[in-house]
């Protein structure tokens, strides 16, 4: 049971990097990710299933990192094209998030052969190797856990260094003084556009390892998942207060833990109040509420 909130807490923090980038650092609104999101679990799962099958040694060797960077690069395509309809047709972030959401799902219909999923179950090279990843030192969930671990410390690791650079503090200026960021002599629409393509290469990637965690790849998995991972962002920062990037980083996983436990909980034991699957939504969204409403009555009170 705690291995599975975990490890599920690890895998949808990713996506929720994706928003925190978007909305935190970029305040930049943007619902692509209910498309990169299942862009990356269909790429993800077809390419690492297609390695896996190849004849050649050293193509089968890389199934699992070729299928994680197919997740990554097709969530970053959704993002290049909101930034792309924003940018050059002067639409509103949301109305951009939208259509490449709706035109995504056609894509990712394809990407998956013309099926609405595609089930791993007989062969899913990231579930397998994430179970054996200590090499049987450790029961299969156990390594399981370790191996998305050590997935969330890389990112984590490379995400920190990335926001100290002079492109990330650059970003990050972007989102709280557009102005600041033209007149240091940077292009603010090409920032912008590299800053949505990772806000969305992230839930990409995170699409991947869900699809090989849950056993299948669907074209409906990105429903949800913007409320879920502004939740997940939310919680966080109501936990932990912090300026310091790398703490408002490591708040996102502290956060997605926290909201996937919430919900395990309400999936086992919301029957006593009278809450039944068919209720996460709903909690989803009063976790935001409440989320909002505690945040700004403690900065009324300070």
């Amino acid at each position: 049971m705690v291995e599975g909130i975990l490890v599920e807490g690890l895998i949808y923090s990713i996506l929720a990097l994706g928003v925190f980038v978007s909305f935190r650092v970029l305040d930049f609104p943007d619902l692509t990710v209910e498309g990169s999101f299942p862009a990356g679990a269909a790429a993800g799962a077809v390419v690492a299933q297609a390695a896996s099958l190849s004849p050649n040694a050293f193509i089968k060797a890389l199934a699992v990192p070729a299928g994680m960077l197919a997740g990554f690069l097709a969530g970053g395509a959704a993002g290049f094209v909101t930034a792309l309809v924003h940018h050059r047709l002067r639409v509103p972030p949301l109305l951009a998030g939208i259509v490449t959401m709706t035109g995504f799902y056609s894509i990712n219909l394809r990407i998956l052969g013309g099926k609405p999923n595609l089930p791993l179950i007989t062969n899913n090279p990231m579930l397998r190797l994430a179970r054996s990843f200590m090499g049987g030192v450790l029961p299969p969930e156990c390594s399981l856990l370790a191996s998305c671990m050590l997935v969330c410390l890389v990112l984590f690791g490379l995400l920190d260094l990335f926001f100290h650079t002079e492109i990330g503090i650059a970003m990050g200026a972007l989102g709280d003084n557009e102005n600041a960021v033209i007149q240091a002599g940077i292009q603010p629409n090409r920032l912008r556009t590299w800053g949505i393509m990772l806000a969305n290469a992230l839930p990409g990637l995170s699409g991947a390892m869900a699809a090989a965690y849950q056993g299948f790849a669907d074209v409906n998995l990105g429903q949800g998942v913007v409320a879920a991972g502004l939740a997940t962002v939310m919680l966080g920062e109501l936990i932990v207060h912090s300026q310091f990037i790398g703490v408002q980083l490591a708040r996102v996983f502290l956060g997605s833990i926290i909201f996937r436990a919430l919900m395990y909980a309400a999936r086992s034991w919301g029957y006593v109040a009278g809450i039944t699957p068919n209720d996460l939504r709903l909690l989803t969204a009063l976790l935001i509420i409440a989320s909002v409403a505690i945040s700004r009555y403690g900065r009324k009170q300070r």
